[in-house]
């Protein structure tokens, strides 16, 4: 007979969809998780969207891993979703939706968890009979209760505040948050009897906030009198006529990840502090010490939660606002290229983000010919989209036949004048008249390929800088004839700079040797050509930029020359 495995202790606390919280230990391997106790489940987890096997907790010599055993839609640790993959100290895992049940992983028992801490109360209890020990445990009941309920965070804080000042009998009442500036903030006040306060009016000693806060330990004066001088004659004590002031820690228990796997908690990280004062000295049981510790905790884990929370809302906003902007930016590039008589034509643009800074565009001038410009915008994201925005509408002004100097010009000034947008842009700008002869604006940007008679070149060097950089920079135009057949191939360095998985660039050469390979395709083969080559040579590794193309052709049989 096998001698059956040993495994180190390791608990999974489960964050319930109605704000409830238990904890349950890993005690086999592998420990099946899924709906139902079908296949042998060790943890049921009621939520039709959570497969029959989902997924397993398995050791190894090496750790504890997490494996996907058939979960729709995926198994997910931090929000990035796995097959299998290790799990650390404060994992998050979630199983197909982010608003079903919670996992937390910790490698041991959960600390302080509610059950242990009613456990040694009662013990404590047993040590202090009598009508004031079951005074402070149902209050610490009652305060538990209301941690499963659905009020709003201030309501909620406010009955832990009142709570505590009912143990204490003391006269004030306050729970701080760790600002994001490391600064304190009021999140409630209360005073004794239930009563309501603005959260400013409660003025709290800073020399205890400070030192419950650097020393991660509470501060409990039951006298200031005998208290050392730091606090005894600190200025908001003496002013105050303060006797008593306690000043609890409330600190992150578990470590709590964002979906993009930034860390929003870690243990031990300060959340806030439950601060109460007093006119009058106390006086304290070791039970009333331990069930203030335990309301501590356990504000501390409604803080905790209430910050995951408001991040996720965020997150979720912001993801709706960047598809918005990423619809809008996609809606005002150019789609339909049949409509330009004149040239053979095809664009295409892929963000690496929601929302890029690449920006092209073609229009027709009449019978001036067809303008066209690529542009790239340092840095992305919305900063970056929207100067790509602004530089669409400004460039709509070709079509007027303003001079391509003084539309550069224009916006350069505009963009140094708005210093604070931190932003420039290179740019190839050009309009192509039926001749065939290009006038052109190369601001600090790529030079487009050129291919003529069957070879590949680049003769447009950047000849002005970039648009922004400068408030008296000059911008001139050039200008070359181009013969029938003749292709310019515009690109942003997303192309030249993708990268493969072991970090080499894709390069120049490469870029001209595919146009070089597809000189006689139709435009449109020629670009996908490319996307192909680059695609094939980045082997879906992450790319850090945009990548836009622009294909141009001078045709050879006029306009009715056929992409």
């Amino acid at each position: 007979m096998a001698e059956e495995q040993s495994i180190p202790e390791a608990t999974l606390e489960i964050a319930e969809p109605d704000g409830g919280r238990r904890q349950v230990q890993i005690t086999e391997s592998p420990f099946l998780i899924g709906r139902g106790a079908e296949g042998g489940n060790h943890l049921h987890l009621a939520d039709k969207r959570i497969s029959r096997r989902a997924a397993a907790v398995v050791y190894e010599e090496d750790g504890f891993r997490l494996e996907d055993r058939g979960q729709r839609n995926g198994v997910f640790v931090n929000g990035k979703k796995v097959e299998s993959s290790p799990l650390q100290e404060g994992d998050a895992i979630t199983l197909g939706t982010a608003d079903s049940f919670q996992l937390i992983f910790h490698s041991g028992p959960v600390r302080d968890t509610l059950p242990k801490i009613l456990s040694r109360l009662e013990e404590a209890a047993a040590l202090d009979p009598g009508a004031r020990a079951l005074r402070p445990l149902g209050l610490l009941l009652e305060a538990t209760a209301l941690l499963q309920s659905h009020l709003p965070l201030e309501e909620l804080m406010g009955a832990m505040v009142d709570r505590a000042l009912a143990i204490t009998d003391a006269d004030r009442g306050l729970l701080l948050e760790v600002d994001p500036q490391g600064g304190w903030r009021p999140l409630t006040a209360r005073l004794r009897g239930g009563r309501r306060a603005p959260p400013n009016s409660v003025v709290p000693s800073q020399t205890a906030l400070n030192q419950a806060s650097q020393k991660r330990r509470s501060v409990v004066e039951e006298d200031v009198a005998q208290a050392p001088d730091s606090l005894r004659i600190a200025t908001s004590v003496v002013e105050q006529q303060l006797r008593s002031v306690i000043a609890l820690p409330l600190q992150s228990l578990a470590a709590v990840r964002a979906s993009d796997q930034t860390a929003l908690s870690t243990p031990g990280t300060l959340l806030g502090v439950l601060y109460l004062d007093s006119r009058r000295p106390a006086a304290f049981s070791r039970l009333e010490r331990q069930i203030l510790d335990a309301l501590a905790r356990e504000a501390a884990s409604v803080l905790d939660n209430a910050r995951l929370l408001q991040k996720e809302q965020e997150q979720r906003r912001m993801e709706q606002e960047l598809a918005i902007a990423r619809n809008i930016q996609q809606v005002l590039l150019p789609r339909d290229f049949t409509q330009f008589s004149q040239v053979q034509i095809t664009g295409v643009n892929r963000s690496c983000l929601e929302v890029g800074g690449d920006y092209f565009d073609v229009m027709e001038v009449g019978p001036h010919g067809t303008a066209f410009l690529i542009a790239d915008v340092c840095g992305k994201g919305l900063g970056a989209a929207l100067l790509t925005t602004m530089l669409q509408g400004t460039f709509s002004a070709i079509a007027l036949w303003q001079e391509l100097a003084r539309i550069c010009t224009h916006i350069n000034g505009f963009i140094c004048t708005h210093s604070e947008m931190e932003r420039y842009a290179t740019l190839f700008v050009g309009v192509l008249d039926p001749s065939g002869r290009l006038e052109y604006i190369n601001a600090g940007h790529p030079s487009p390929l050129l291919v003529q008679a069957g070879k590949v070149e680049a003769p447009f060097p950047a000849g002005c800088l970039p648009l922004g950089l400068v408030p008296e920079a000059e911008f001139n135009t050039s200008s070359v004839t181009l013969a029938p057949g003749d292709t310019l191939v515009l690109y942003t360095d997303g192309i030249t700079e993708a990268t493969n998985p072991e970090e080499a660039m894709f390069g120049a050469d490469r870029l001209r040797e595919v146009v070089a390979q597809n000189a006689n395709a139709p435009v449109k083969e020629l670009q996908a050509s490319i996307l192909a080559e680059v695609d094939d040579f980045s082997r879906d590794a992450y790319q850090a930029d945009d990548i836009t193309l622009l294909i141009v052709r001078y045709p050879e049989k006029g306009p009715a020359g056929k992409a």
